[in-house]
């Protein structure tokens, strides 16, 4: 998993200011999304974004944007006029990916009657998607609690549906919460609220193991996408790996 926030702390900041530079005069927010392109610059537009999907997958937000220039053989000067910044391809990017792995949620949700039918299919379609690689840093942030932090009535995190990640303190494994993604996040508020009614299901069906939270599932679609020079190699490692992480999520007979 090569998630990485380094630029991610000003992007709406950046973005906003980026997108009002861009649309100089014609008072839209977001021109490269609703100002007609020339068929040349569309194609650009394309292969800079498909390039963008690639490199970030392998290499992490924290790769230059001449590497993308590169694969996506264009001038760097073209993805700049584009996007004024890393930081508005970053958001644009992981924007993307939340959103397409909310509609891999909802449809599992719609089309699976059993729980863990839908859970299964929501973490095998994502999976295969590679989209756990592009996740933005704030769904996967990572906390530690200090020893004595917590005490064995804490209230269970997952209720809130917050992003968790377990870590290894001295002696166990423990629970973070983190804070609320911002208020205009509204994408990724909605991934954790999607992929939550998958997790509550399958755990209220006695089906998913009582400790699994909503950071678990999404950290799952995130470390079984591995990147392989080989895309045969890729498919089948992902496959594999999967098939190990859903059998350690699944509840099992006491």
């Amino acid at each position: 998993m090569h998630i990485q926030d380094s630029h991610w702390s000003s992007a709406s900041a950046v973005a906003a200011a980026g997108t009002v530079g861009a649309a100089a005069g014609n008072g839209r927010e977001d021109v490269s999304r609703t100002t007609p392109l020339r068929v040349d610059a569309q194609r650009n537009l394309e292969h800079v974004l498909r390039a963008a999907r690639e490199v970030f997958g392998e290499l992490g937000y924290g790769a230059p944007m001449e590497d993308v220039a590169r694969r996506a053989r264009v001038g760097v000067g073209t993805v700049y006029r584009r996007f004024p910044s890393k930081d508005v391809l970053v958001r644009r990017i992981a924007e993307e990916e939340t959103s397409r792995l909310t509609d891999q949620a909802r449809a599992a949700l719609g089309q699976e009657d059993d729980p863990w039918s839908a859970l299964s299919r929501f973490l095998r379609t994502s999976v295969a998607s590679g989209a756990g690689r592009l996740l933005p840093p704030q769904v996967l942030r990572v906390g530690v609690v200090e020893e004595g932090t917590e005490g064995p009535g804490a209230a269970p995190v997952d209720e809130a549906r917050l992003p968790q990640q377990r870590m290894p303190s001295a002696t166990e494994l423990r629970l973070v919460a983190q804070p609320a993604p911002e208020p205009d996040d509204v994408g990724t508020a909605t991934l954790l609220e999607v992929v939550g009614q998958l997790v509550e299901r399958a755990r209220a069906a006695g089906e998913l193991r009582a400790d699994v939270t909503v950071s678990d599932v999404l950290l799952v679609i995130a470390t079984a996408a591995p990147s392989l020079p080989d895309a045969a190699q890729q498919a089948a490692a992902s496959t594999r790996l999967l098939d190990i992480l859903l059998e350690g999520l699944r509840s099992r007979p006491a």
